[in-house]
């Protein structure tokens, strides 16, 4: 399950994640509000918060996510990924290679910080 984080400021976007993200709810819930943030932001300031249930991605939502995130490739300014699990946190750090703008990964204890930093 994926959802839209409504506690942000205006130039943060921000999704909270749990169980399995289906390809059927990114493009229903991801797509279209990234789309629509794009429209008034230049930049993103993104955070994911994936939660200790998060049991990862179908194949067809990590393709999604790929296209997406090519789409908008000069658009991530700063992310935030917020998760306990050590797979998903090298993950990330792995994938960070590939985003032209600022990524952090932070655990859940460290949320604070994390919404600080991506909201600066």
């Amino acid at each position: 399950m994926i959802e839209l984080m409504q506690d942000l400021p205006d130039h943060v976007l921000g999704f909270k994640v749990s169980g399995l993200v289906t390809a059927d709810e990114y493009e229903s819930v991801v797509i279209p509000a990234v789309e629509a943030f794009f429209l008034v932001q230049p930049k993103a300031h993104f955070m994911y918060c994936f939660s200790p249930e998060f049991e990862g991605f179908e194949a067809g939502a990590v393709w999604d996510d790929v296209r997406l995130g090519l789409r908008h490739i000069s658009g991530w300014e700063k992310v935030a990924v917020v998760a306990d699990q050590d797979w998903l946190r090298g993950a990330v750090k792995l994938f960070r290679l590939g985003i032209p703008g600022d990524l952090r990964v932070y655990t859940t204890q460290e949320m604070p910080q994390a919404k600080a930093w991506v909201e600066s």
